[in-house]
């Protein structure tokens, strides 16, 4: 047997057949989480007292961290389409 054959019949007795498309669910939840933590963080900031420039920046970091999160959302939510 293989090296090939052997791996495709431990994929499919396992039930890996998507096995990549789990690997990159796995990696877009990690950083989701990872982002959503760093916007809690921000957010957490924002509530303290800053001066304008301070409080500008985080809040520009802010609206591109929820466009990232939502985006990230987005192709994960495309990955469990393509799997049904």
């Amino acid at each position: 047997m293989g090296i090939k054959k052997f791996i495709k019949n431990v994929k499919s007795s396992l039930g890996l057949e998507d096995f990549k498309k789990e690997g990159k669910k796995k990696s877009i939840k990690a950083l989701l989480k990872k982002l959503n933590k760093r916007k809690k963080d921000i957010t957490k900031k924002l509530k303290s007292s800053l001066n304008k420039k301070e409080e500008k920046e985080l809040q520009e970091e802010l609206n591109i961290l929820s466009l990232q999160i939502k985006k990230g959302k987005e192709i994960l939510y495309k990955l469990y389409e393509k799997k049904k």
